[in-house]
């Protein structure tokens, strides 16, 4: 009876080992410059760095920026589209990567680039529109029209860029009461109090705080504890760390640095901020001519020291993602129509390339989820 006990309890672990090894990898596509079926999902292997489509919908226009439900059961994403733009609701099977439509809704602005959910809201940020969007979820999951619409005004300093309000992402605070949104054509990051149940005005605004000049704030993210925002701004590579304060909102700008080699000489266009599932790494894409990753490493006083940057091995890295386990983070090319695998030091946060890639149509916004 013993031997059997111990036979079964092996089975499970080796069963339990194996689900943990395995993730599904999102991926929100642009479907108006080559062949997409809109959203694929493949599963992932965080040990081998082994990768296979599992599924993808059909007929989805440009979803380029997806959220997942806190269930795991429902995917959220914005249809990049001009002014007939929208926002849809999806059901996700995650075992069979099967993900279908529920409904979609007009994004009440042009060009949404960025969504965050929670039980109770979908929010988007319209970069064309230069506002904010927030929809109620029903019951079923689907989304409401519109209950909340958001129009920031103004403009920057540099006119071909900023002759208006681009509003470029909106994420929640680590406790959800705040929702900060960056504004790339006003140079701002403005913070909103959040009221989840309210039903018309679920943004209320607390204040903003300004940051250089003609940067073009585009992603953030906070540290592991909360305590500090890393600020990447897209027109100038500049990278800023805030001290954040969860009743005050960003306080003090703790430093600036850029992630632009200082001999460069092309354009750049920085993308994606990330941070390690340890939080002791901060990762930083850019486009243009660099397309590279920067590397940093975060003391315990929110400061970051560089690592390395490294070659993205193609053009228009406009997302990555990092697997839940820290091993591999992959980014996303929006113009050489792949995904480029590395493999992550977790002690030294460095990358190395594995000469593995995923092929598919301009792919753009990445996330992961467990199966």
């Amino acid at each position: 009876m013993k031997r059997m006990y111990l036979i079964v309890f092996s089975a499970l672990a080796v069963t339990t080992s194996k689900a943990q090894n395995k993730f599904n990898l999102l991926v929100g596509t642009y479907t108006n410059t080559c062949e997409s079926k809109g959203i694929y999902v493949y599963e992932f292997d965080v040990n081998s760095g082994d990768f296979k489509l599992k599924n993808a919908t059909e007929n989805v226009v440009s979803p380029s920026y997806l959220s997942v439900s806190a269930d795991n059961k429902f995917v959220y994403a914005v249809n990049e589209n001009g002014n007939q733009s929208t926002v849809s609701a999806f059901s996700y099977d995650s075992k069979s990567g099967k993900i279908k439509l529920i409904n979609k809704n007009d994004a009440l602005g042009a060009d949404p680039c960025h969504l965050i959910n929670d039980s109770k809201n979908v929010i988007i940020a319209n970069y064309s529109g230069g506002n904010i969007a927030v929809f109620k979820k029903n019951a079923d999951e689907s989304i409401t029209e519109g209950q909340q619409l958001i129009q920031h005004e103004g403009k920057g300093t540099n006119e071909a860029r900023q002759e208006k309000a681009h509003v470029h992402m909106v994420a929640f605070s680590p406790d959800k009461k705040f929702v900060l949104a960056n504004d790339l054509g006003l140079d701002k990051v403005f913070i909103y109090q959040y009221n989840p149940g309210a039903a018309h005005e679920i943004l209320k605004l607390k204040g903003s705080v300004d940051v250089k000049k003609g940067s073009g704030p585009r992603h953030l993210t906070f540290s592991k504890d909360g305590k500090y925002v890393y600020l990447i701004q897209e027109l100038d590579g500049t990278l800023t760390t805030f001290a954040y304060d969860k009743t005050r909102g960003l306080k003090l700008l703790l430093k600036e640095t850029n992630i632009i080699p200082k001999d460069f000489k092309g354009t750049n266009s920085s993308a994606a901020i990330k941070i390690s599932p340890d939080g002791k790494f901060l990762y930083v894409s850019d486009r243009g001519d660099l397309n590279s990753i920067t590397v940093y490493t975060v003391l315990k006083d929110g400061s970051i020291n560089k690592i390395e940057q490294v070659s993205t091995q193609g053009k228009g890295p406009r997302d990555f993602a990092i697997d839940p386990t820290g091993n591999y983070l992959l980014v996303g090319h929006q113009y050489t129509n792949e995904i480029i695998i590395f493999k992550r030091d977790k002690t030294t946060g460095k990358l190395t390339a594995t000469g593995k890639k995923i092929e598919l149509c301009s792919p753009v916004g990445l996330v992961f989820t467990t199966i």
